[in-house]
Formats: C-alpha cells, sequence, structure tokens
C-alpha cells in the first residue's frame, strides 16, 4: 500500500523544483488532490497528512464519502463532466465546479443557486489538446464562453482549466498548457478582471504545468498510487 504522507512530500518537492526551474515561488502553485475511485479512509489520511484541496469526477462518489470527508478540514472541488441533471447533487458537497464546458451548463447552475441563495467558484473547461474523448470548450470559443460566463451574478469565474494532451511529447503537451494561459490572459482582459487559477497538470506531467503557469495541479496516482484496472 503507498504511503500516502511519503507520497505527498515527494510531490511537494518535484513541484518545490519546478518551481525553482521556471522561476516561480513554491508557493504559487498547489495540489488538488485527484480522488476519483480513491476510498474515504485513503482520502482522510491524505487530509490528515497535509492534503486541503479534493477533487472528484463523479456525483455519486461525492455522495457516498461525504458522511466521512464533511467535518474534515477540506475544500471540495468537482473536476469531471458535470450533466445537467447532477447539478442539484453536486452543488450540496463542492464550493468549485473546475468543469463548467458551456453557457448552458452555467445557467443551470446559476437558476440552482439562485435558487438556494448561495454562489460558487468555477473554472471554465477547455479542450486544448483538440482530442474528441475530452470535454471542454473550444479554444476560439473560450473568451467569449468567460464573458459569457461572467455574467452570471451567482458565478464567481476564478480561472481556467485543461486536461492535458495525451503524448509522450513533451513539447507538444507544454504547447496545450502553454495555449492555456494564453487564453487566460486574453479571457482576463476581455472580463476586466483578474482570473488567478490555472487547473492544469497531473501526476506525469506536472513539471510541464508548472512550467506553463499551472497554479492548481490535480494529482492522483503519484500519491495514491495507480488506479484499480476494474474502474
Amino acid at each position: 500500500m503507498p504511503d500516502i504522507r511519503e507520497n505527498l512530500a515527494a510531490v511537494r518537492a518535484r513541484l518545490d523544483e519546478a518551481c525553482e526551474a521556471a522561476g516561480r515561488a513554491p508557493d504559487e502553485v498547489e495540489v488538488l488532490l485527484a480522488t476519483k475511485t480513491q476510498p474515504a479512509a485513503r482520502i482522510a489520511e491524505a487530509i490528515a497528512a497535509g492534503a486541503r484541496l479534493i477533487g472528484e469526477n463523479r456525483v455519486q462518489e461525492l455522495a457516498a464519502k461525504d458522511a466521512e470527508l464533511s467535518g474534515l478540514p477540506c475544500e471540495r472541488h468537482f473536476i469531471g463532466h458535470l450533466q445537467s441533471n447532477k447539478v442539484n447533487q453536486v452543488l450540496r458537497y463542492v464550493s468549485c465546479v473546475q468543469s463548467v464546458d458551456g453557457v448552458e451548463l452555467a445557467d443551470r447552475l446559476q437558476r440552482r443557486l439562485e435558487a438556494l441563495g448561495q454562489t460558487l467558484d468555477v473554472l471554465v473547461q477547455v479542450n486544448t489538446s483538440g482530442e474528441a474523448s475530452k470535454s471542454g470548450v473550444a479554444p476560439d470559443d473560450a473568451v467569449a464562453v468567460v464573458k459569457e460566463v461572467a455574467t452570471r451574478d451567482r458565478l464567481r469565474v476564478r480561472g481556467l482549466m485543461t486536461v492535458g494532451l495525451q503524448s509522450p511529447d513533451d513539447a507538444l503537451v507544454r504547447a496545450s498548457y502553454r495555449d492555456l494561459r494564453v487564453l487566460r490572459d486574453r479571457a482576463a482582459d476581455a472580463v476586466g478582471a483578474a482570473l488567478p487559477v490555472l487547473s492544469m497538470g497531473m501526476s506525469g506531467d506536472l513539471e510541464a504545468a508548472v512550467a506553463e503557469g499551472a497554479t492548481l495541479v490535480r494529482i492522483g496516482s503519484a500519491v495514491f498510487g495507480a488506479r484499480p484496472r476494474t474502474a
């Protein structure tokens, strides 16, 4: 069984080294643990070891783990594709939805948040790799979508998210992250407000993401070990 505390420390060391290489301060980059398929007990162990940001891909997992995690000192985000009919459920558990992939979903969130009298942090997901298997708005549409979502008063647009290109070519991976940073800068200019969050990079490519400006990296296997094949 992987030692979560040691693995968290190893990830932080990798991030610190990547920040140094990129001329960035280590405190500019946070770790969000991607906890898909991980049992609540393992996530609780990570929180006890210092993890503070948790990301789930599935609404049903948020619900199943809530009883064990809701009282712990962590912030939970939703990082998977969110179907409109799951909005009511996901809002019970998270403080941020990182995967807003269009105005229709933004409107569904807005209506529900109005009914609840609440606000929510969101990131707009962009498909910078162009892979059909991945969600997110097209890069050419990203700035317009951010501008539109930012007009919803119950949604606080904090930045952009992407799932990087799956490729052994580091230059291509970095390019997909660089594209997100450029889009973020353009979108910030368009809305006239800072968009400080760039959620990009995972266990295998966090160095490339940090080099291109990531402020939040989503780490799963480097902390918890390989995901079970049956997931």
